[in-house]
């Protein structure tokens, strides 16, 4: 009996899975189309959905790694149990974490706004008031010049 029981278990951890190379160069072509499609989308306005179409790509490409080369696809249902379980976990809390993102978006605004960033994205400063500079080229009114000691306090 000891001995049946130590042939399945043999049986369990053989050589592995053996893939065909036409699913592994359909996965390989699928992430990296998926990464193209994450460059293209992290260049491109998605009215606000930037993290979640980020966060759909990243867990697809995750999904493929982990179902097809860490052979999830051929191991045990708790197995996928447990990655299904994780991944949803995640979701669960980041979308928790979203829930109150809108309640504070006047408050970075009006960081952004008061703050120069080198950024493309950041808003440009206003230009100060008119009276505290000159333009290019102003010359003073009739000609007149000041004394060396004099200030110019415009």
């Amino acid at each position: 009996m000891t001995e049946h029981a130590h042939d399945s278990h043999d049986d369990h951890h053989g050589l592995g899975h053996v893939l065909p190379v036409k699913l592994l160069a359909g996965v390989l072509g699928a992430l990296i189309f998926l990464t193209l499609l994450t460059v293209l989308t992290g260049t491109t306005y998605l009215y606000g959905f930037d993290l979640a179409v980020a966060l759909l790509i990243a867990t697809t490409k995750a999904t493929l790694v982990c179902v097809i080369f860490m052979h999830l696809k051929w191991d045990k249902g708790f197995h996928a149990f447990a990655f299904i379980g994780s991944v949803l976990f995640v979701g669960v809390f980041l979308a928790y974490t979203l829930t109150d993102t809108k309640q504070y978006q006047d408050q970075i605004r009006d960081y952004a706004a008061d703050t120069a960033i080198d950024s493309p994205f950041a808003q440009p400063l206003p230009d100060p008031p008119a009276d505290h500079h000159h333009a290019a080229g102003e010359e003073h009114a009739a000609g007149e010049e000041h004394a060396e000691g004099d200030e110019d306090n415009h």
